[in-house]
Parts: structure tokens; C-alpha cells; sequence
């Protein structure tokens, strides 16, 4: 079942928050004060379930360029859209002058249902790369849960071929990093990662699958809370494998070019939806796997 009630404040030019009752369920920063080094986008923090629980985490130290939700690409053609330094093979990580922005462009929908907006993607030297249409819509279902279906098309307006990589197609094993990336609280460092197969840690990373969840727990009250993200069936490349961590930081991401580039010639369109299902609680291992039913109602 699926519930009314929510409340939108738009901060006109900077962020759209959206609430239930007197909670704050996520802040959708679209025009970011963040340092070109960390390619600048737009991302949700704070995210909370509805008993009011902060399930992200804003500019960690050890990655700075992490930041709630947020769709981040490492390599789309020459461009790191993701943040911080680029992988190059043989040289580890290198710093290089090629972080590009996410820049906010014109919103056409705010509602209780619905955020649209466009975007220009830009080089670190100002040159158009992308033309991006997003879109957010949240929902509220009973027992302590809801919704967010994440949506976008991109278009390449670069004037070349652009190719969506990661880490692990330029030959870093097992980091194949892009896409729709959550970081979670430090307090669910050691959590549960669980995909449709069963339950687990990084051993799960690489993993193709429709869903992975993360169950972990809060300092302070010791409550549980579980983020789980299902990727919708036409999706390029689905079922996605699936970036995953728990021993050294929360994380999830499904990658659709984690292990297998895809290129996208000028003038044309790549589009990904995904839902997001926020609930207050650890529900077990099938209680996690029902969750994903209202993953796929949102998409549907």
C-alpha cells in the first residue's frame, strides 16, 4: 500500500528537501558548493527512514568525493565525473586536470511526486560533454517505508564518441566503480550485504543481480535500518554486478560498467532508472528480499 503525505520545501537556487510528518527524508542538493576537485554534482544528504534514522554520509575523510547518494561516473571519454584522482594502469592513482562538473541547468517539475531537472555537463576546462535530464520521485509505503525512483538520460552533445568506463576496465581488479553510488554511515562499517543469493560482505562485490541491500546498525540508539536498490530491467547491461563494501566503509552501487565499457557515439542517449527503498529496521534475511517487491512496484 502505498501512502500519502509529503511535504516539499524548495530553497530556491540551491536544494529541494522533502519530508513526512515532522521527519526530513532526503535532501536533494542540485546546485553544490563543492571544491572542483571532487567534481562538483548534485546528491542527496541527509537521507533518513521514517522513524528519522540517517542512513548517509556527507564528504567522508577517506573519500571526500563521496556524498550521500549521488550518480557519479570515474570515466566518461577523457573525464573523471566522479571525483578526486583517476585510476591510470601502472600508476595507481594520479590527480590529473580532468574533473568535470554536474552543473545544474532548469528545473521543469517540483511536487510531492516529482523532481525534474536539467543538467550540462561540463570538462574542468569548461567544454560541454553531456546533457542530462534527470528526475527523482519519491513515495511513501506503510510499515516504515518508502521509495525514491532515481531517472536520467544523458546525451552526448561533445561532438565525438564518448566511453563510460571504471577502475576495473582500465585494469584495477574487482573496482568496477560508476553509477548510482550510496554511502552509508560510518556506524554500518561491518553490516550485512545481501543480494537475491543470500547474505555476506565484500565477497559479494562483482556479484550480477537485480538488487543488493545493505542491513546495518546506529550508533547511539543501536537501531537498525536497511537500504536496498533495485535496478530496473531495461537498464543497459542489467542485472548489473554490483560494487559492494562493508568491511572498510558502507557502500553500495549498481555498476553497468563495471567490468565492460559502453560507448555512446554524439548526439545520442543513455538512460538508467533505479528505486531506492528506504526502511527503518533489520528485517532479516526474507523480510530484506520482500523489500525488493517495492522496489520493482516503484519502477513499474
Amino acid at each position: 500500500m502505498v501512502m500519502t503525505g509529503l511535504d516539499v520545501v524548495h530553497a530556491v537556487g540551491k536544494s529541494v528537501t522533502v519530508s513526512a510528518g515532522d521527519v526530513e527524508l532526503f535532501t536533494y542538493v542540485y546546485r553544490p558548493e563543492t571544491p572542483q576537485l571532487e567534481s562538483p554534482k548534485p546528491y542527496l544528504h541527509p537521507i533518513r527512514t521514517l522513524t528519522g534514522d540517517v542512513v548517509s554520509l556527507f564528504r567522508p575523510h577517506d573519500h571526500v568525493w563521496h556524498k550521500g547518494i549521488a550518480w557519479s561516473l570515474p570515466y566518461v571519454g577523457e573525464h573523471n565525473f566522479w571525483g578526486g584522482p583517476t585510476y591510470v594502469h601502472g600508476q595507481f592513482y594520479v590527480q590529473l586536470e580532468n574533473n568535470g562538473s554536474a552543473i545544474h541547468d532548469e528545473i521543469s517539475e517540483i511536487s510531492d511526486r516529482r523532481i525534474a531537472h536539467s543538467l550540462n555537463w561540463i570538462s574542468q576546462q569548461g567544454a560541454p560533454v553531456i546533457r542530462e535530464e534527470r528526475a527523482l520521485e519519491p513515495a511513501l509505503v506503510d510499515d516504515g517505508i518508502w521509495t525514491l525512483v532515481f531517472e536520467t538520460a544523458m546525451t552526448n552533445v561533445s561532438g565525438a564518441t564518448l566511453t563510460f568506463a571504471s577502475p576495473t576496465t582500465k585494469g584495477r581488479e574487482n573496482a568496477g566503480y560508476g553509477g548510482l553510488f550510496w554511502r552509508g554511515p560510518r556506524s554500518f562499517t561491518d553490516g550485512v550485504v545481501q543480494s537475491p543469493d543470500g547474505v555476506g560482505a565484500d565477497d559479494l562485490r562483482g556479484k550480477r543481480a537485480e538488487w543488493f541491500a545493505f542491513r546495518g546498525r546506529h550508533d547511539g540508539t543501536g537501531t537498525a535500518s536497511t537500504v536496498l536498490i533495485v535496478d530496473d530491467t531495461t537498464n543497459p547491461q542489467h542485472p548489473p554486478q554490483w560494487f559492494a563494501r562493508s568491511e572498510q566503509f558502507a557502500c553500495l552501487n549498481p555498476a553497468p560498467f563495471f567490468s565492460e565499457e559502453l560507448d555512446l557515439p554524439d548526439g545520442e542517449t543513455l538512460a538508467f532508472r533505479y528505486a531506492v527503498v528506504i526502511a527503518a529496521g533489520d528485517r532479516g534475511e526474507s523480510g530484506t528480499a520482500a523489500l525488493a517487491e517495492h522496489g520493482r512496484a516503484a519502477l513499474s
